[in-house]
């Protein structure tokens, strides 16, 4: 079964506890932080970790859009994370390696992410430490984007790559997720989607989250 994360990105913060309420149907919750340097945005951070923790038993799937990741994951971890995942083009080969060893030890799974113009080889030498790797379908910073349809080779060599390997790395993808394009993704062997708008703009939440996990990996 897909699994899906609703990113709190497009939800109404004025509200925020009902607005992740009404999700708690989902496999995960996206939540997207951001720095302004890795990024072009500022967006939020632990006190808001905290607060959501406090509110939910949901997985908090975290993202760190941020310079220098590994300062920071164990922060994260201790305000409530279950998944912190962070960018290969954010730390050197020896940071990545010992951020993943310092997140198993607190206890939570690692992700490693991409940008859309950076190759999927950047990924596979470490792929075999993470718990998930994060395919971004638009540019990191902002939600509302269009889909990068580039995103779907990356997502088949990647699962190519995971199967043949035997390992037990989820395939996340992020940006620009609705009907349309979830399936999309989920041929090309997606098997977690992180939508903001297509669930949190809808009147209906729990049946979107619903149509949207129906999609099958062939």
């Amino acid at each position: 079964m897909i699994k899906i994360a609703p990113s709190i990105l497009s939800a109404d913060f004025s509200k925020l506890g009902d607005e992740i309420k009404s999700v708690e149907s989902a496999d995960y919750l996206h939540f997207d932080v951001m720095d302004g340097m890795f990024v072009p945005n500022i967006s939020i951070g632990l006190p808001v970790l905290e607060s959501v923790r406090a509110v939910t038993k949901m997985t908090l799937d975290v993202h760190l859009m941020i310079t220098s990741p590994s300062r920071y994951t164990e922060s994260f971890a201790r305000a409530g994370a279950d998944i912190i995942t962070f960018h290969v083009e954010a730390e050197t080969a020896e940071n990545i390696s010992q951020a993943a060893e310092g997140i198993h030890r607190l206890g939570k799974k690692a992700g490693l992410s991409v940008k859309p113009d950076t190759p999927i080889s950047k990924l596979l030498p470490y792929i075999g430490m993470f718990d998930l790797a994060l395919v971004m379908s638009v540019e990191p910073g902002f939600g509302g984007q269009e889909f990068m349809s580039s995103a779907l080779t990356k997502i088949s060599e990647l699962r190519r790559y995971v199967d043949s390997n035997c390992l037990k790395c989820e395939i996340e993808v992020d940006g620009g997720i609705n009907p349309d394009t979830a399936e999309l993704c989920v041929k090309a062997g997606a098997g977690v989607l992180v939508a903001g708008q297509s669930v949190f703009g809808c009147a209906d939440r729990a049946a979107r989250i619903a149509a949207l996990r129906e999609y099958r990996i062939t």
